[in-house]
């Protein structure tokens, strides 16, 4: 978007005008999703459909955010919030339309932010990574299956001076399995490209290698190897790593240090120890975006197989950030010739906590967790209008909106703590922001710029 907005920062008076171009926004941001669910459903369903994602930016509430009661209230009038409920319901109950429209529309997404880091000669980065969706009160949905739950392994952690909680079995709970991939550059706000659920029981049970090969074959197919590809520990392992060289992927995914590789003279040692005990390359200061702090790191890379595709060979580049915490193990294909290519790597798989940021929003901010729909495909219906209000923030932290937004976060959400006023993506403001704007300055009707979009398709 290249249109610039000019605002004065304190200027409270033009929040109408403000509250319109937001809309205005969202309706381009919509646009080609809306027309294709236009020519498939009636106009009054598409525009339930905008007002939903404007419901779920309004509404703000970490267990029952995504509930159909609470949701059809913002759709209405209060009064008439069981009204707005049943239009929300035959929504995502009608059988003309998919979850598919939406993953194709993400997909578009990223395929067009692919080509804005490619025509500015930026290299492009898929982070993926994997979590559970939990419900553990739900018994009886459509495609719940057995998780380990994150949220009990993370409650049950031993915390020195505290208590020691009982050892034992993982708890498992009712819930879905996740997938997700984001598309990002070297730097800048990150591009949702898909996200899928699912389930090892039942009619729609599947397997997690079929679930992550269907899409590491749709990225190359799109894609090719222009996208680098980042994975975590959870990926790791001979078969992932035989499906990635099989596909010719470029990747870096962070090898556990205990398991092995073969190094220079073809010994099979532990990752650790091929390194063990080889001087860094150099020595550089590192800006730690999540403490905000410098911190001085090395880093080291060797020339290693895999004792499962001797063929192939491999780079495992070492960063250590001393100070007591663990260094990275990363293993890529790419060649490492310079210290500069080693830190490239490094600083490749840092921007993975991007994928981090979109977990925690997901399931604190957009309540995630909280559907109780019975159905299988209504529920991911859900699920992915959520995802596309939170792709509808992402655009907001585009260059073209700086001024609109910083006046947003000064009049509708102020803070003072130099934290909140120095975030590079102010995500969780940026939606209080707007749900107060809204809420405050609705355009009436709300619905009719979403009319026109779809007609005029």
């Amino acid at each position: 978007m290249s249109k610039q907005y000019f605002i004065e920062p304190d200027d409270v008076q033009a929040s109408p005008w403000a509250s319109e171009q937001f809309v205005q926004h969202l309706q381009q941001f919509l646009g080609p999703f809306l027309v294709v669910l236009d020519q498939l459903l009636d106009k009054r369903l598409v525009r339930t459909c905008v007002q939903t994602i404007v419901a779920v930016l309004e509404f703000r509430h970490r267990s029952n955010g995504l509930l159909l009661s609470e949701l059809g209230a913002y759709l209405d009038r209060p009064a008439h919030a069981p009204a707005g409920t049943k239009r929300l319901s035959n929504l995502l109950r009608s059988p003309r339309w998919s979850s598919a429209l939406i993953d194709h529309f993400l997909w578009q997404q990223a395929q067009g932010r692919l080509t804005e880091l490619q025509q500015a000669d930026e290299e492009a980065l898929a982070i993926w990574d994997e979590r559970v969706l939990e419900k553990p009160e739900s018994l009886n949905l459509e495609g719940w299956c057995a998780v380990r739950s994150s949220k009990a392994r993370r409650i049950t952690r031993i915390k020195p001076g505290y208590y020691h909680p009982p050892a034992g079995r993982p708890i498992c709970v009712p819930g879905m399995h996740w997938l997700a991939l984001l598309l990002v550059g070297r730097q800048g706000p990150a591009t949702r490209a898909a996200m899928q659920w699912w389930t090892t029981r039942g009619t729609f049970a599947s397997h997690r290698r079929q679930e992550e090969g269907w899409l590491l074959g749709k990225c190359m197919h799109s894609w090719g190897r222009t996208v680098i590809h980042i994975f975590d520990r959870g990926f790791v392992g001979s078969p992932w790593l035989g499906e990635c060289l099989d596909l010719r992927v470029r990747f870096i995914m962070r090898w556990v240090k205990h398991y092995v590789l073969q190094d220079t003279q073809g010994q099979t040692r532990k990752a650790w120890q091929i390194t063990r005990g080889k001087r860094a390359f150099a020595q550089r200061q590192v800006w730690d975006a999540r403490r905000q702090q410098w911190f001085q790191a090395g880093v080291v890379a060797v020339p290693v197989r895999h004792p499962d595709f001797r063929s192939t060979p491999l780079w495992l580049v070492v960063s250590r950030p001393g100070n007591g915490r663990p260094p990275w193990y990363l293993l890529t294909e790419d060649p490492i010739e310079t210290e500069e290519q080693a830190w490239q790597v490094v600083f490749a798989y840092a921007r993975r906590w991007q994928i981090e940021m979109t977990w925690r929003f997901d399931k604190t901010e957009l309540a995630f967790e909280s559907p109780r729909l019975w159905h299988w495909e209504p529920r991911l219906k859900l699920l992915l209008l959520a995802s596309l209000a939170y792709a509808f923030l992402l655009s907001l932290l585009d260059e073209s909106w700086e001024m609109l937004r910083q006046w947003l976060l000064r009049c509708w959400c102020h803070r003072t703590g130099k934290r909140c006023r120095e975030a590079a993506a102010p995500l969780s403001r940026l939606r209080w922001a707007l749900s107060r704007l809204w809420l405050e300055h609705a355009p009436a009707p709300l619905a009719c710029h979403f009319a026109r979009v779809s007609s005029s398709g």
